[in-house]
């Protein structure tokens, strides 16, 4: 009996492993912990980490030219979110003080909305990094 050469029926190699699954389970599990245990931080961090990875991937396998596209979309969605819950669950804007905030939900829209802010923040500069950088190639 002959054996078949197994090199037709082995996947090409890849040069590298990607690490943007990595960082995406890790800005997920960073902005759950943040948002629940009410950590503004922690969740702003997360959630940027988790937009800008799930960015990356899509760019990385040819699914869109650059991350920031889809990383607007993820703001856009997180302030509707935390603007929402703010809203919803008793938040208030001016007065005496700059943000009102009546219970640990409303506290948790705030986090949200304002990761959406900032994940906006870095997809703007991204973009106009992104043109920057094409004028100057050509």
């Amino acid at each position: 009996m002959a054996e078949e050469p197994q090199s037709s029926t082995r996947a090409p190699k890849r040069s590298k492993a990607s690490a943007w699954p990595m960082l995406v389970a890790v800005g997920l599990a960073l902005s759950e912990v943040g948002v629940l245990f009410g950590s503004l931080p922690i969740s702003v961090f997360g959630l940027l980490m988790f937009s800008g990875s799930v960015g990356g991937i899509l760019a990385e396998t040819g699914y869109v030219d650059h991350p920031w596209s889809v990383m607007t979309g993820f703001a856009v969605v997180l302030v509707v979110v935390g603007g929402y819950l703010f809203v919803g669950y008793g938040g208030t804007l001016g007065g005496a003080e700059l943000v009102g905030v009546d219970n640990r939900i409303a506290y948790r829209g705030v986090a949200i909305a304002m990761a959406g802010v900032v994940t906006l923040v870095a997809a703007v500069v991204g973009m106009f990094q992104t043109s920057l950088d094409t004028s100057a190639a050509s």
